[in-house]
């Protein structure tokens, strides 16, 4: 899998090719901050991006797997459930996201990068390799020696 920065270089047109949006499809989305600034380091940050994901699984629109929220940005593995878009489901987590971590963080403006790196997980590949993945991201990134130490992930089978 490419590094965050080579997912989002790409530019937002590119992101968007080839992009479908199937009803109990599995995703693997990754969506970086603006200019890759650390908005997402406090806790209070990163619990809102967790509970902007939980409210579209409450809403009926994802069924999350596994996810992790990183200082500068978070990767999000769901289900696809009810008739929103792909786009429509990570646009709302993002904007509910925004607008509540602007108000505690007394800024405006945006949060996140446009657009957002989407994989459609085909069947045949392992889930829980991907959800090992996505949540082993603070040890490859140094910020801890044990998962245990960041509170901010979560996998369907743990």
């Amino acid at each position: 899998m490419p590094n965050v920065s080579q997912l989002v270089d790409r530019g937002t047109s590119e992101l968007r090719k080839g992009r479908f949006s199937g009803i109990n499809q599995i995703y693997h989305i990754v969506s970086c901050t603006d200019g890759y600034a650390r908005y997402l380091e406090t806790f209070w940050a990163a619990r809102i991006v967790i509970r902007a994901m939980r409210r579209e699984d409450d809403a009926g629109h994802t069924d999350t797997l596994a996810f992790v929220v990183m200082p500068d940005h978070m990767h999000w593995l769901f289900q696809l459930r009810g008739t929103r878009t792909l786009a429509v489901c990570v646009n709302t987590m993002k904007s509910f996201a925004t607008r509540r971590i602007n108000r505690l963080m007394g800024r405006s403006g945006r949060l996140w990068q446009k657009g957002f790196y989407d994989r459609a997980i085909r069947r045949e590949e392992d889930l829980l390799d991907v959800a090992r993945y996505i949540v082993a991201n603070p040890l490859r990134a140094g910020l801890v020696k044990s998962l245990r130490d960041f509170p901010h992930w979560d996998a369907k089978w743990v």
